[in-house]
């Protein structure tokens, strides 16, 4: 195979940027010619950028294989009964691309496919004898996501290598679990990403222990928590110590008190201070409990009023509320919803009278804060008024603990090693232990030892493929442009013709063509353009390594350029090949 000449090459580079674009990675995709949009959330991918795509695919797929993984590969087009079985039709809710073939049967375009891999070893195993077995795939998914934005990092089309394991008992999937765990670090490590592993939750996926790696970055989408000794979670999965219960035996008996237009814990707080100042310090909004309404929406969009206690110093964080409630949803209470629940006074909410035994049937859980024997300022479901010395415990109950407010910088660490810290990171890959859910669903049962039939138990393991192009460009990139690594780049060498004259031309296709022999994926730029278009795209593209051949050759030396490094040194030519093949090797 010869060489590459930039002048053949499909690709067109920008000087501005693309308008939608709100990070670096995207950005530099778009204008160094890598990816072009083609809808929100959709890209289409141009030579460069699928150079790179198969060189991260190759990365993923050498771990995964390594560890013992056969590849499979499933149609993105697929059925909706298996995901009924599942009851996944339902619990993906909008995110789920449906549509209706010529014949008005219902189909969808895979976000994921542990059905379908389940399916087919059904099909083709019976006996503990064939177990385990890891299978995988690389295939791109889909999901209707509601904001697509960030270019590659949040699409509704990508690609994504997902693989599952299937043991006869919960020691086999241990084993495949820890397999893909290291697996999945080894990836991350190749790919340059600094990362952490942190607790997650499973959500849609069902599952037990489930833990993602994200690879840290200040504008990523999931906030995480890390304390001193070691404990790591997504911020979605991450737990509050259960405070102790208190003797209430002291605590005088609940009062009411007038607040009136104080609907807010901060105007509680200023009434309460006039009203019954304490002596050790003003009351703050962590002595108020905070009754937040929202109407808990299930897949089949059935509506039930929720109401959620937490300090009033706190918020309720719609994401770990997401995930705590899934495959429910939480909207709102909007006004109708007050008009058909007239027992709820807006702005003065208090616990007394709710409970799902209570006459108001409303579910009412509580923050892990919220203990027995703790007391609390609260609305007392009139107009203008609160309740003082509201006891938990005494003066009313919850029908559970929910933990869903806000973690703040400085929280104490469930693992008790000291302060929470929080950071923030995008999602690469997600190991989940399945268990039987979905072999229980699907009927997935082989004959043990014993002949018995036994439910076979699985594991489910995703890392983003496209997802870490973006990333890893995100990760390296500067303010000129792309910095590849350069097990990823797309070409090893970039070779510039620096001059019109035939010397230099003949020096530079000489030295591609030299390269090449070698084994280095080389571009010769012999374009007709100036030499500082050709350097602005050298490094707006990203090549690892820029030979410039220019004026320098009067003198017997080529210019080599190191993108990364920023250095720039004079190689005799007749050494430039060797030196530049150490560089690389």
């Amino acid at each position: 195979m010869s060489y590459t000449r930039m002048s053949q090459l499909f690709v067109r580079t920008l000087r501005e940027d693309p308008a939608d674009a709100e990070l670096p990675s995207h950005k530099w995709l778009v204008r160094a010619g890598y990816i072009r949009r083609a809808a929100p959330g959709i890209y289409s991918w141009l030579p460069l950028g699928l150079k790179v795509l198969a060189k991260v695919d190759a990365i993923v797929r050498e771990e995964i294989e390594a560890i013992g993984a056969q590849e499979v590969h499933f149609p993105a087009l697929l059925p909706k009964e298996p995901y009924e079985q599942t009851n996944r039709w339902a619990e993906y809710g909008p995110n789920l691309f449906r549509l209706k073939d010529r014949k008005g049967a219902d189909m969808l375009l895979g976000p994921t496919h542990e059905e379908m891999f389940t399916l087919i070893v059904k099909d083709l195993y019976s006996s503990y004898k064939d177990l385990p077995v890891i299978l995988y795939q690389v295939q791109v998914k889909y999901r209707d996501e509601a904001r697509p934005r960030a270019g590659l990092l949040r699409g509704r089309e990508f690609t994504m290598k997902d693989s599952y394991s299937f043991d006869i008992d919960e020691a086999g999937l241990q084993v495949a679990y820890d397999k893909h765990r290291e697996a999945y670090q080894k990836i991350m490590a190749r790919l340059g990403l600094d990362y952490v592993i942190v607790k997650a939750m499973s959500g849609a996926m069902g599952g037990s222990r489930s833990e993602e790696f994200l690879a840290i970055a200040e504008y990523g989408e999931d906030t995480f928590v890390r304390s001193p000794g070691g404990y790591a979670a997504n911020v979605e999965a991450a737990t509050v110590a259960m405070s102790e219960p208190q003797d209430f035996s002291t605590t005088a008996e609940p009062s009411l008190i007038d607040t009136p237009g104080a609907a807010t814990i901060d105007l509680v707080v200023d009434a309460v201070n006039a009203i019954t100042p304490r002596t050790d310090r003003p009351w703050q909004g962590c002595d108020t409990l905070k009754n937040v309404v929202f109407m808990r929406v299930s897949p089949d969009r059935k509506r039930t009023p929720l109401i959620i206690g937490v300090p009033g110093d706190r918020e309720v964080d719609e994401k770990r509320l997401e995930a705590a409630l899934s495959p429910d949803a939480a909207e709102p209470f909007n006004d109708d919803d007050f008009e058909a629940y007239p027992m709820l006074v807006r702005g003065y909410i208090g616990p007394v009278g709710l409970g799902k035994d209570s006459p108001s049937q409303i579910t009412y859980l509580t923050d892990p804060r919220v203990v027995e024997g703790t007391a609390w300022i609260t609305g007392a479901n009139l107009v203008d008024t609160h309740v003082m010395n509201l006891v938990m415990g005494r003066d009313f109950t919850s029908d559970g603990v929910i933990d869903v407010a806000e973690i703040r910088e400085g929280d104490p660490s469930p693992d008790g090693s000291g302060p929470l810290s929080l950071a923030r990171g995008v999602e690469m890959g997600h190991i989940f232990q399945l268990g039987k859910k979905y072999a229980e669903a699907l009927g997935l049962q082989v004959l043990n030892a014993n002949g018995k039939l036994v439910t076979v138990t699985m594991g489910s393991y995703g890392f983003g493929v496209t997802r870490a192009v973006a990333m890893v460009a995100e990760a390296t990139c500067d303010a000129r442009g792309l910095a590849w690594p350069r097990n990823v780049a797309p070409y090893d060498v970039i070779i510039v013709i620096a001059g019109k004259d035939e010397e230099i031309v003949n020096a530079a296709t000489t030295l591609a063509a030299d390269l090449e022999v070698e084994g280095i994926d080389v571009v010769l730029d012999d374009r007709n353009v100036s030499p500082g278009v050709k350097f602005a795209d050298s490094e707006l593209i990203g090549f690892p390594t820029c030979v410039v051949v220019g004026r320098g050759l009067k003198d017997g030396v080529v210019e080599v350029r190191d993108r990364a490094k920023g250095t720039a040194r004079s190689v005799p030519v007749e050494d430039a090949v060797a030196e530049i093949i150490a560089d690389i090797r």
